[in-house]
This record gives C-alpha cells, sequence and structure tokens, in this order.
C-alpha cells in the first residue's frame, strides 16, 4: 500500500509539473499572440516604420507640365519652352568610393568639359571637381532623432495611453553630405547632352554618382522684340501676357510613383495614385513678327540718332482693331545711348498728346459745331496771341503759317491758333458740350487693355477743381488733356475705318493643341464716330497733311501711296517737371492707303532740347513711320501690279534713254518695231500709240545741254558730268524734268538739278 501511494505521489507530481509547463506554454503562446496581435493591428510603431519603409520602395515623382507657348498671329512662337538638363553631381555618393578611380576620371572629365564649354581651362574644373568631392564625401554633424520613450511592453502601452510614445532625442552621427553639386556651368540642351553622357562619370551613374534634372526653361527666339508686351513671371517681375495668362500658360502638374530597384534605378509602377501631367495652353496674339522686327530696328535708329529718352511704334490693322507690332524702347540710364523694352509707353504714359488731339478738336467742329471747312481763323503770322479773352492762354503756333487760313490748312500746317480760337469761339458759352463730344469718342475710357497696364485717359470735367479759363482754348489743340499713344491710335484708326472705332486686341485666341478653347473677338467700341460728310473732309485734311502739310516731308516723295497723316509736338510737364525744363513728346500717326486704309501707324518719341537736332514731332517720328510705311507697302502684294497671264501680246509702254547701243539691244526684244538713226552714241527714246520705239540721237556738242529727260539715273548722270556739269538729283524712276533746258550752252561747274518720278 506504501509504495502504491507512494507511486501516486509521483505521478501527480508530474502531472503537476507538466500543468505548470503546459501553463507557461499557455502563457508564452499567449503573449506572442497578443504581441503579434499588438505589431500588427494596434502597434504605431509597425505603421510607422511600415510607412519608412514604403517611402523607401516607393517614391513619388513629380511629372512637370510644359508651359505653354505664346504664337504671333501666324503660329511662329514669341515665347516657348524648351527641356533643358542639369547635372547635379553627389559627391558623396559610393560610386565615388575608389579615389583612385575618381581622380583618373576627374582629370579626363575636366579636359573634355573644357573643351566642349571653352569657358575655364582643364586644371579649374579639376579643382572644382577634387576640392567638392573632398567637401562632402564625409561629414560628422548633430542629427535630431526620434525614437521610442520606453523600451518594457507595458511602459509602452502607458505611454501609448498618455498619447507620448516617442521622444527626440540627439545623437552623434557620421553621414555623408549629399547635396548637389554644379559643376557644369549652365543647363544643356537635348542634343548637348547626347555628347556630354559619353565623357567619363557621365557616362556611368552606378551609385548615382549624379542626379539628371529635367528643366522646362523659357526661351524668346526673336530676342528682345517685344518682350515687356510678351512680359515676365517670376522674381524679377509678374506682367505682361506672361502674367496676365499665367494659369492658363502654366497647365497642371502630375505625379508619377517609381519603384526603386538598385541605387540609381527604379522603375513606373502602375498605380491609381499616378497622375498625368496637362501641359499649359498657346495663348495667339495679333503680333507679327516680320513687321514688329521692323518696327523695333526703325524706332531704335531714330532714339540712337536723337538721343532720345523713350519711344514707342505701333502698327494697327485698321479693320480688325489688331496690334500687329508694339515696339517699346527706353534708355537703361541717362545718356547711354542703349536702349532695351524697360517699359510699356504705349500703353502706360498717359500724357498731353499736343497737335496730334487736333483730330478730336476737328471732328467736334466740323460734326457738333457744323463748322464750314471754308470757316477762316486769324493765325497772327506766327505772333503769339491770346485766346479767350485778357486772362486767356498765351498760344503761338511753331512757324508762321500767315494770317487767315481755313481748315484744311490749318490742319496741315498744325495752327495750334486757328483750333483754339476755333474750339473757344464755338463752345465758349457751352464748354460742356465739347466735354461730352470727346465723351462719345471714347477718350474718356480704357480701351480694354487695363491688365497690360493701361493707363485711363484724363478729360477734365466742366466746372471741376482743375477747370479755368486757360481750359477749353487748351483742349483745342491737345493739352490739358492726356492720353496714352494707344487711345491716340485708336481715334485715328475708327477714321481710316469709316468711322467704327474698334477696340485694339492683342490676343486673337487660347489653343490646347490645334483646338480653339477661347477666341477673342473684335470689340466695337463707338459705332460711328461721325458722319460720312465729316469723314470726308477729316480724311481730305489729313491727307493734305501728308502732301504739303508737316508731315510732306516724310511722304510726298519718298512713299509711293497716298497716306492721311498728322503730326503733333507736346511740351512735357508732370511729376515735378516743368514746361520750361524743355522735355517733349513727339508723334506722328499715319494711315494707309489714304482710299481704302488698311493699317494706322503711330510713333511717339520723348526727349529733350539739346539732346538731338529737333524736338518737333515730324522730326521726331517721321523716319520711323516712313520706314515702317515703306516696308509694309512693298510687303503687301496686293497692292502692286500683276500679270495676268493671256495669250496677248504685250508691250512696254516706255523704254528709258541712254547708251543707244543697249537701249537697241533691250528694245529689239519687247517691242513689235525700233527705228534709229544711229546704232551707237547717246540717244531719247520715244514710244508710239502701237509701241513702236524711235531712238533719236542727242547733239554731241559738249557746251549744249544735252536732253536726258526719259534716261534713267546712272545714264543721266554719266552723260551731264561727261560734258563738265555738278548733278543733282531728288526721286527715283525715269527723269522728268531737269533744270537746264536741252541745248542752252553750258560751262564746265555748272549745276543742274534733274528729278525722277
Amino acid at each position: 500500500m506504501a509504495k502504491l501511494k507512494r507511486d501516486t505521489d509521483v505521478k501527480d507530481e508530474m502531472y503537476t509539473r507538466v500543468k505548470k509547463v503546459y501553463g507557461v506554454f499557455i502563457l508564452v503562446a499567449l503573449c506572442v499572440v497578443v504581441r503579434l496581435v499588438w505589431v500588427s493591428a494596434l502597434s504605431p510603431e509597425t505603421a510607422y516604420n511600415a510607412k519608412r519603409l514604403e517611402s523607401r520602395i516607393f517614391i513619388a515623382d513629380s511629372v512637370y507640365s510644359r508651359r505653354g507657348a505664346i504664337l504671333a498671329r501666324d503660329g511662329e512662337p514669341l515665347a516657348t519652352s524648351i527641356l533643358r538638363y542639369r547635372v547635379d553631381f553627389d559627391m558623396a555618393s559610393d560610386g565615388f568610393d575608389s579615389l583612385a578611380l575618381f581622380r583618373e576620371q576627374a582629370d579626363s572629365l575636366s579636359k573634355l568639359l573644357a573643351r566642349f564649354f571653352g569657358d575655364r581651362p582643364a586644371s579649374e574644373y579639376r579643382r572644382r571637381m577634387i576640392d567638392e568631392h573632398n567637401k562632402h564625401y564625409r561629414v560628422v554633424y548633430r542629427k535630431d532623432t526620434t525614437v521610442l520613450r520606453s523600451e518594457g511592453f507595458f511602459a509602452r502601452i502607458w505611454d501609448m495611453l498618455r498619447h507620448d510614445e516617442f521622444k527626440t532625442v540627439k545623437v552623434y552621427d557620421t553621414l555623408r553630405d549629399h547635396r548637389p553639386v554644379a559643376i557644369l556651368p549652365r543647363p544643356v540642351d537635348y542634343n548637348e547632352w547626347q555628347t556630354l553622357r559619353k565623357y567619363p562619370i557621365l557616362n556611368w551613374n552606378m551609385g548615382m554618382t549624379y542626379n539628371l534634372v529635367t528643366l522646362d526653361q523659357r526661351v524668346y527666339p526673336y530676342g528682345e522684340l517685344a518682350r515687356r508686351t510678351l512680359g515676365l513671371v517670376g522674381d524679377k517681375g509678374n506682367y505682361g501676357i506672361e502674367a496676365i495668362y499665367r494659369e492658363q500658360l502654366e497647365g497642371r502638374d502630375g505625379r508619377m510613383i517609381r519603384q526603386r530597384i538598385a541605387p540609381g534605378f527604379s522603375s513606373v509602377v502602375h498605380s491609381s495614385e499616378n497622375i498625368d501631367a496637362e501641359d499649359g495652353m498657346d495663348i495667339v496674339t495679333t503680333l507679327d513678327a516680320d513687321i514688329q522686327h521692323i518696327a523695333d530696328q526703325a524706332l531704335r535708329r531714330q532714339l540712337t540718332a536723337q538721343k532720345a529718352i523713350w519711344g514707342t511704334a505701333m502698327v494697327m490693322e485698321v479693320a480688325t482693331g489688331d496690334i500687329l507690332a508694339i515696339a517699346n524702347l527706353g534708355e537703361t540710364s541717362e545718356r547711354s545711348g542703349v536702349y532695351v523694352e524697360k517699359e510699356n509707353y504705349a500703353l502706360s504714359r498717359r500724357m498731353e498728346p499736343g497737335s496730334t488731339f487736333k483730330l478730336a478738336a476737328m471732328l467736334a467742329l466740323v460734326e457738333d459745331c457744323d463748322m464750314p471747312e471754308d470757316k477762316m481763323y486769324d493765325t497772327h503770322s506766327g505772333r503769339a496771341v491770346r485766346v479767350g479773352g485778357k486772362r486767356g492762354p498765351l498760344i503761338q503756333d511753331s512757324h508762321n503759317i500767315g494770317g487767315e487760313i481755313a481748315l484744311k490748312e490749318a490742319v496741315a500746317q498744325s495752327s495750334n491758333v486757328y483750333f483754339a480760337e476755333a474750339i473757344y469761339d464755338h463752345y465758349k458759352d457751352d464748354p460742356e458740350a465739347y466735354v461730352k463730344f470727346l465723351h462719345h469718342l471714347h477718350l474718356d475710357r480704357t480701351m480694354g487693355l487695363e491688365k497690360m497696364g493701361e493707363a485711363k485717359p484724363y478729360i477734365p470735367e466742366y466746372k471741376s477743381k482743375g477747370w479755368s479759363q486757360h481750359t477749353l482754348p487748351n483742349m483745342g489743340y491737345g493739352y490739358a488733356v492726356e492720353l496714352a499713344p494707344i487711345h491716340t491710335l485708336t481715334l485715328y484708326n475708327a477714321v481710316a475705318n469709316g468711322g467704327c472705332m474698334v477696340a485694339p486686341r492683342l490676343i486673337r485666341e487660347i489653343r490646347r493643341g490645334t483646338r480653339v478653347v477661347e477666341e477673342f473677338p473684335t470689340e466695337v467700341l463707338v459705332d460711328r464716330i461721325c458722319s460720312s460728310s465729316t469723314l470726308k473732309t477729316v480724311r481730305e485734311c489729313l491727307e493734305e497733311t501728308a502732301l504739303s502739310g508737316t508731315a510732306h516731308a516724310y511722304f510726298r516723295d519718298t512713299v509711293t501711296l497716298l497716306v492721311g497723316a498728322k503730326t503733333g509736338t507736346a511740351k512735357f510737364a508732370q511729376s515735378g517737371i516743368k514746361y520750361s525744363d524743355g522735355y517733349y513728346l513727339g508723334s506722328m500717326v499715319t494711315y494707309f492707303p489714304a482710299d481704302n486704309p488698311k493699317y494706322t501707324v503711330m510713333t511717339s518719341v520723348f526727349t529733350r532740347r539739346g539732346r538731338g537736332t529737333t524736338v518737333y514731332g515730324a522730326g521726331l517720328a517721321g523716319p520711323v513711320q516712313r520706314d515702317i510705311v515703306n516696308y509694309m507697302f512693298y510687303r503687301d502684294e496686293e497692292w502692286h501690279q500683276t500679270v495676268t497671264p493671256s495669250d496677248e501680246e504685250h508691250y512696254p509702254p516706255h523704254v528709258k534713254g541712254g547708251n543707244i547701243a543697249y537701249v537697241r539691244r533691250v528694245a529689239d526684244k519687247f517691242s513689235p518695231r525700233v527705228s534709229f538713226t544711229d546704232r551707237n552714241g547717246w540717244g531719247v527714246s520715244r514710244v508710239d500709240s502701237l509701241c513702236n520705239v524711235d531712238i533719236r540721237t542727242i547733239d554731241a556738242d559738249r557746251t549744249t545741254m544735252p536732253n536726258v529727260v526719259g534716261m534713267g539715273l546712272m545714264d543721266a548722270i554719266y552723260l551731264l558730268e561727261s560734258r563738265g556739269l555738278h548733278v543733282r538729283s531728288t526721286g527715283k524712276g525715269r527723269v522728268r524734268t531737269q533744270s537746264i533746258r536741252a541745248g542752252e550752252k553750258i560751262r564746265a561747274g555748272q549745276t543742274v538739278s534733274i528729278t525722277l518720278r
């Protein structure tokens, strides 16, 4: 029995021990399960570490959108973006661990870069690479690190319940400085990179020795042309088309998820988080690059020649109001002689316009007051006269026009006295009526380019604070009012457009690729500024200005087609500057061709007396107007005669005289019959109604004046100078007149003038 009891006790003890072991195992298993549940489901540490691990494996790259282009009216880019590449070296990369290999490769790369860029010697490139490598390879610095606050399990649970699980501590570590280093002097384009990528170090990127950064760089194919109008965005300023249409041009950036495979290598992951980039839209302007270039060059030449302060030149299409060119050039510093697009003078410079404003006064007198065209006023032969009574302003013409003159001569000769007296005479009893008519001409409001910096015109209101006895007469010839050049141009364009005033248009449409997103149609500001009869009178006066008036020197003999024009000169007084300080604004406005206007051109030049040879509008703006009009005339094919193909024979109606042998050779080819008395010598030719050519020999006597009418300039000069005469010539084409009649006796050294047309 004792033995049986002992065996039972041993079994019970073993069973108890086994139960304890099982209990320990179960407890450990429960702890493991709890820990697994904690780690997988509850612990923020796991999510934190998983997130950090995922961020090391998966990276989100920005996909940058390409900025839209600003285009000329024909689609040529005025501002566009191209891809360039910047090479950022990582001098702490594992790829540079072998110092011997690095120095060897750096030496070869330095020589190739020096040869490629040519900006510095190879030794400088090599020194820079070695210095940067030594600086960035290893660096010891202090770093803030986030770690768990407690080590124990239950302590962590307690910290978690208190929301105080992590703490920041200061640790010291030895790390590499991976900040990017620029060794190349500038970003490179695609073709340049195809060459550079074959160079040592750049032809391998194990360990990410460098990072190739793609840049969307703004470029301007036409350089400084219209740069103030095209504008800018960024640290240097925000203005112009670039700033106004910034949202449309920028587009929308995208995102791409990439998975790291090895150092320096990754692949795109197809993910719902990927977002495609959307490139910016294109802005189509009304600018014509060729006309803009001509306007810029003509204005630049004149500003340089006159040493002016600033100037602007604009070209507008009559029917649509499209601005085909807008050049704004100003001195970089006082008397520097260097001009750049620094301010949009055409839109922002609100000033007293001077005599170009006489168009508004003329419209008011003829349309609103029914003043007859032959109404005479005494201009006092260039003497100063008070207009509007004893307390009225003292007004004087710039030159002696004579005594009493009519409207057409007053416009052509730009008489200040005539318009001051006429406006005062017709509106002295109701000055407000004149102001209202100017409002009717839309001269009290902007033209729709406010976002581009257009200034609001200033027309004084009757009985306002600034109104005086001087105001009404001064408003008659362009003082006491303030306009920007764009306002004057728009008014003249309305006259050219049959009386319909359209708003100046600079943007035609917004495109995405070939699809038009938004159009900007022509806007009519005033349906009709005056009647047809008034318009006819006004146009005749402006045409007379180009034929015999203040603009005749630039259009009568040098431009083939008839134009309407008006000059203007205004003394300047603003912002502490007095009229006596000698600042002037010289302007000219031209529309052409006069019978069916297609373009309107305006130039304004701001200068100071003593800087150049003139301060008057004709001399300052005329050369620019002439060059622009001439270019556009010869460019536009519709203004030139064309030959219509037919089976009918055509013969030249005129044949120039000259060397008889040469004339016969040409006439035989293009005329049905040629007759002559001598085969050689000099002769003049006549063409009859049947286009037959008759060549008559010129008298060979060297003491008599030959007949050179009908000859070309080269032959005429040769013949006349061979007889000892000094020759002066004007015009182009064939000789039409000669100052010494044929057959008169001449002497050596005598001067003869010939006119060609």
